[in-house]
């Protein structure tokens, strides 16, 4: 059968390709997909042009294999129906709607342990944001808050945005998060900060933070390599920040002469595809998709979407992404 897959060919160059796909082989399902989330970060970076292009798309995901070099495609956020099945599979697999790491295409073959069976109770659309809820639980669980602690999230994308959602259901003292985007802060208010302020006015504020007793924890999640200095200015003796984000080729001095250096403070690299290694004993992948599952059913991510579009206008939705984020946030292809 024919499939269509997005390209990225070049900075802000995006192609639909026409291309085979064979019947599955053995332990493989056809899979037709149905939706899939744009991730405003990785993906833009590609688009952009800001990713390395000699670096691993992503070793720990089968879909993905080989570099960022264009051309490529990418995208780790689909959900589908299978709608054919390899040899040894079993007849329960027919007709059943999954979550797939991988690529914007119409249709794949995936092998049935890289995908996720979508559990009862969850709507398709909850479901394509899936990576992104496993990435805000590993986030929570990477920065360990404490019960009374202060906590500020810089950046209130998807992946923001869902780490406050989680974070708000802590017994905290104090969650404030920080967006330069109207738009963010209040989805932000409305997921459970206690206040969501523009990165200048709470960058004027910092000394008032550190009188009231320190910032115990920051998640630097913006995409900007800048931000980290004002996490660094945010958060108090022997704090942790956790950086989140992902600077692709990108680069900013970081102030490490300041009070970092006698203040003990922990700066924490986060990144979904390993388990915390703390963690490693009693948590594996399967424990964390079951929770990252729980909560895409309480949480409903899809509230988040701001915009949808035909398969066939994917160069208009990465340009939204790229050049309007005031108006956009969660953005779905529905096929």
């Amino acid at each position: 059968m024919k499939r269509t897959s997005i390209y990225f060919t070049g900075p802000q160059r995006v192609e639909l390709r026409e291309e085979e796909l064979d019947a599955p082989g053995a332990g493989q399902i056809q899979v037709r997909s149905l939706v899939s989330a744009v991730s405003a970060g990785t993906e833009i970076l590609v688009y952009k042009g800001e990713a390395p292009q000699e670096m691993a798309a992503d070793s720990y995901i089968s879909a993905l294999r080989g570099s960022l070099a264009y051309p490529l495609k990418y995208g780790y956020s689909m959900a589908g129906e299978v709608i054919q099945l390899g040899e040894g599979v079993g007849d329960e697999w027919e007709g059943r709607r999954v979550f797939a790491f991988n690529p914007h295409e119409t249709a794949l073959n995936a092998n049935i342990a890289d995908v996720q069976p979508l559990p009862d109770g969850i709507a398709i659309e909850d479901a394509a944001f899936l990576a992104n809820m496993e990435t805000a639980l590993s986030l929570v669980q990477d920065g360990k808050p404490l019960i009374g602690e202060k906590v500020v999230v810089l950046g209130q994308g998807i992946v923001g945005l869902l780490t406050t959602a989680l974070l708000a259901r802590h017994p905290l003292m104090r969650l404030v998060t920080v967006d330069g985007l109207e738009l963010r802060r209040d989805f932000s208010r409305r997921l459970g900060a206690h206040e969501s302020q523009h990165p200048e006015q709470i960058a004027s504020q910092a000394g008032d933070f550190l009188r009231e007793g320190s910032v115990d924890l920051v998640y630097e999640l913006t995409g900007d390599p800048e931000a980290i200095n004002l996490a660094l200015d945010l958060v108090g003796e022997h704090g942790r920040i956790v950086v989140g984000s992902w600077y692709g080729a990108r680069q900013a001095p970081i102030n490490l002469g300041g009070k970092f250096h006698r203040g003990r403070i922990k700066i924490i690299s986060s990144q979904v595809s390993q388990i915390e290694p703390t963690l490693r004993g009693r948590w594996d992948q399967a424990r964390r998709f079951e929770q990252a599952w729980k909560w895409a059913r309480e949480i409903k991510p899809s509230q988040l979407v701001t915009h949808r579009f035909r398969f066939a206008e994917a160069a208009e939705a990465y340009k939204l992404l790229a050049e309007s984020l005031e108006s956009a946030l969660g953005v779905l292809f529905q096929y």
